[in-house]
């Protein structure tokens, strides 16, 4: 497990370490353009000795993300996603809309830009291969009600077990609060990262129905 650093010191190592990378970034740059990430991933996966690897390589890019996004990626912060089992293709796709500026967070932006190839992988890598930590249901009714509402519409993308695929998130056992604001910026078109299939499929959500499916989206194993 990533030993975490303290917030303020993580705020001063980043600092330095994107800094320091940006300046890195500028001599490898050229080294690094062509690189197709989905097709490195890939063989990555293939190979056991480069998978061990990568593995290692990430569980120490991680130890930077762990003061958000929590050790081994179940984040600590009910408004901060688990990065936890997450899809590796999806997780590195999340990372070059980050990277490109189609997902919008500064701190993101400018960590991920920093990350050499070979670190963003391994970052992906780590996080599929993590446990996701599962809270106790706390309201019963709630998650029945939110079991009906996904088995008519939710499972269509992203599976009966609320995992995804390579193009979609993994959401079972994801963090309430975080989901409940991820489903409201869809439905009322005030999110960043358009994504008509979504908007369409939530713009009949009531508050109660958002409700009932986070609270059973979290609960999913």
């Amino acid at each position: 497990m990533a030993k975490r650093i303290p917030v303020a010191l993580a705020a001063v190592v980043v600092s330095v370490f994107v800094s320091f990378s940006a300046s890195a970034q500028v001599a490898k740059s050229h080294a690094t353009a062509n690189v197709d990430l989905d097709a490195r991933l890939k063989e990555v996966e293939g190979n056991p000795r480069q998978f061990e690897a990568s593995y290692k390589a990430g569980s120490k890019v991680a130890a930077f993300c762990a003061n958000c996004h929590g050790d081994g990626g179940n984040s600590v912060k009910p408004d901060i996603p688990n990065l936890a089992g997450q899809n590796p293709s999806y997780l590195l796709e999340q990372m070059h809309q980050f990277a490109d500026g189609r997902r919008r967070n500064d701190f993101m932006e400018r960590l991920i830009r920093a990350l050499n190839p070979d670190e963003k992988i391994g970052m992906v890598v780590f996080y599929a291969k993590q446990e996701v930590i599962h809270k106790p249901v706390a309201d019963t009714a709630l998650v029945n009600k939110g079991r009906e509402y996904y088995g008519k519409i939710c499972f269509r993308c992203h599976g009966d077990d609320g995992r995804g695929n390579e193009k979609i998130a993994r959401i079972a056992g994801q963090q309430p609060n975080y989901l409940n604001l991820t489903l409201k910026r869809y439905r009322d078109g005030s999110s960043i990262r358009q994504d008509a299939l979504m908007a369409a499929n939530t713009r009949q959500m009531s508050d109660a129905d958002i409700a009932a499916v986070v609270a059973y989206v979290s609960s999913m194993k």
